[in-house]
């Protein structure tokens, strides 16, 4: 059974409205297809830290929670992260976050995958973090 680009992303946005943390923070599932995503962030108060930027952990968040959405629509199964890490480059400063991930080496069982975390401030976006992980089919 095919389904179209919009009735995609309506199924991605489901899974995410389901998931407790993501909803009390506010990320928006804004773009998906097998094994790639965009995951969005408002930079609220309650998540910056005390020099004024985004928290490490919520930069962590999204590029975590990106990094599963690529690998778990390229594998078309239930998944979970297996581990991954996160290089800082940069305050997340600005309105917005932005995470764009894509699956690159996948296999039945688990889809090493990237990811870039953007800060958008007065519309321009700027790189504040990289991730890789290894996403895993979820056991029966």
């Amino acid at each position: 059974m095919s389904v179209s680009p919009a009735q995609f992303l309506a199924m991605g946005q489901d899974i995410l409205s389901k998931q407790p943390f993501s909803v009390l923070i506010g990320a928006e599932l804004t773009a998906l297809s097998p094994g790639q995503v965009q995951l969005e962030l408002p930079i609220t108060e309650q998540l910056k830290q005390q020099h004024g930027f985004a928290h490490g952990g919520v930069v962590s968040y999204l590029a975590d929670n990106a990094l599963t959405f690529a690998g778990g629509t390229a594998m078309q199964v239930p998944v979970v992260t297996s581990e991954f890490k996160i290089n800082y480059v940069r305050p997340g400063v600005g309105e917005r976050l932005i995470a764009r991930a894509t699956a690159d080496a996948v296999s039945k069982t688990q889809a090493v995958c990237r990811c870039e975390v953007f800060a958008v401030a007065n519309g321009e976006e700027k790189l504040c973090a990289l991730a890789q992980g290894t996403i895993v089919k979820l056991a029966d």
